[in-house]
């Protein structure tokens, strides 16, 4: 009979948890540094430069401000599930995919590490 896991031991779970940490800390730094940019005003120094390009470098801050806002909203949602990765980690369901109930290989768990499906059920999807 085959012998079929269906979760990680402490070990592997403690080895996973590291890596979200990891994760986490560089996620919410970049997150900082992006709500930072996105709270300072000009920067560049060009508000006393003639008016003859404002409406060119309005456009351009305005498209740059809207990315940036995009990349902070993205990388909200990403802390949002690592920190939803850690609470599974605490409850013992970590690393079990939601679709078919089986264990999401290791490897897929490094590489993303706050996923909930298996290579499988997301490529069906």
């Amino acid at each position: 009979m085959e012998n079929l896991l269906t979760k990680y031991s402490e070990t592997d779970l403690q080895e996973f948890k590291t890596i979200i940490l990891d994760k986490l800390q560089t996620a919410q730094g970049e997150l900082g540094t992006l709500t930072q940019s996105l709270s300072s005003t000009n920067v560049n120094g060009t508000d006393d430069t003639s008016g003859t390009y404002k409406t060119l470098e309005d456009g351009s801050a305005t498209m740059e401000k809207e990315q940036t806002n995009q990349l902070a909203a993205r990388q909200q949602k990403f802390i949002e599930q690592l920190q939803a990765a850690l609470v599974r980690i605490e409850n013992k369901t970590y690393g079990i995919c939601r679709e078919t109930g089986k264990l999401i290989p290791k490897e897929r768990l490094r590489a993303v590490p706050h996923t909930t499906m298996c290579m499988e059920a997301k490529l069906k999807q």
